[in-house]
């Protein structure tokens, strides 16, 4: 049984987000027919109403996917949140209020609502898309232990959730998880690049540079020894493995890493104070 049973849940915004919280959620069991989408797109609409999903335009009611539901998750551009919000924040009573934009604090949310406060935010990543999502949360002093169970279970629906007790750790997610998918595929772009450059076609790179890559989290996932350790058991003395870690040590990638890490957190800040203006 989940703690979502029987909950009322509506989506302000019914893009590639949404649609992948709602995936995760329909997958683990809540019924379509308890969710409801508010998007101003009749062809968004009609698709998610094909899966058996309440729909509602805002151009002409606003107000309908919020005033009965019991969580609301906010998922539209921040550059339009407000504008969204407003028409609907004077229904807001006992709701729980999830944001996935990037950016807004909760102290900006609570104001584009009205003083409203019942408010969490989330920082998701794409593989959310996939249910293999990575998602910080932070929640306002005002939510209730039973709403904070009701935040897990939503953004869990798409993969592992992680909740942040300072609000400004919310910067670090982002770095660590949220933009870091790009690292991700960065490195492998960087693998299959130099995998041809040895030989291979781009096919054979491409599939063993991605194999590699999930392999490698996974076996770290379900492993008792740390990243590090397992680095040293799967590096021979003198042999190939060796050979690559000590070029890359040589051009320090660790700090680079750090430094790309850095620049993703001053960005995510500076971010949110043009937001907070």
């Amino acid at each position: 049984m989940s703690v979502l049973d029987n909950k009322k849940i509506s989506f302000i915004g019914g893009g590639n987000m949404a649609q992948a919280l709602i995936s995760g959620m329909v997958s683990c069991g809540i019924k379509p027919n308890l969710i409801t989408v508010s998007d101003p797109s009749s062809e968004a609409r009609e698709q998610l109403a094909a899966k058996g999903l309440n729909t509602v335009d805002p151009m002409t009611d606003a107000k309908a996917a919020v005033i009965d539901a019991d969580i609301v998750v906010l998922a539209v551009k921040p550059q339009v949140m407000k504008a969204v919000v407003s028409a609907f924040a004077d229904v807001l009573d006992k709701q729980l209020v999830i944001s996935v934009a990037a950016g807004l604090s909760t102290d900006v949310l609570s104001s584009m609502l009205g003083g409203y406060r019942n408010i969490v935010r989330a920082m998701p990543n794409t593989p959310a898309m996939i249910q293999m999502g990575a998602t910080g949360l932070y929640g306002t002093d005002d939510i209730s232990a039973e709403q904070k169970q009701l935040a897990t279970a939503v953004m869990e629906a798409s993969g592992l959730v992680m909740w942040v007790e300072d609000e400004a750790h919310m910067h670090a997610v982002t770095a660590v998880s949220g933009s870091a998918p790009a690292y991700m595929f960065y490195i492998i772009e960087a693998m299959v690049d130099g995998a041809v450059a040895l030989g291979l076609d781009k096919e054979q790179a491409s599939a063993l540079a991605m194999q590699t890559m999930l392999g490698a989290a996974k076996m770290a996932m379900g492993s008792e020894d740390a990243p590090a350790e397992l680095r040293r058991k799967v590096t021979s003395p003198n042999g190939t493995t060796q050979a690559a870690i000590e070029s890359m040590q040589a051009n320090d990638i660790g700090r680079q890493i750090s430094e790309a890490m850095q620049a993703c957190y001053d960005r995510s800040q500076a971010l949110s104070e043009e937001m907070s203006k």
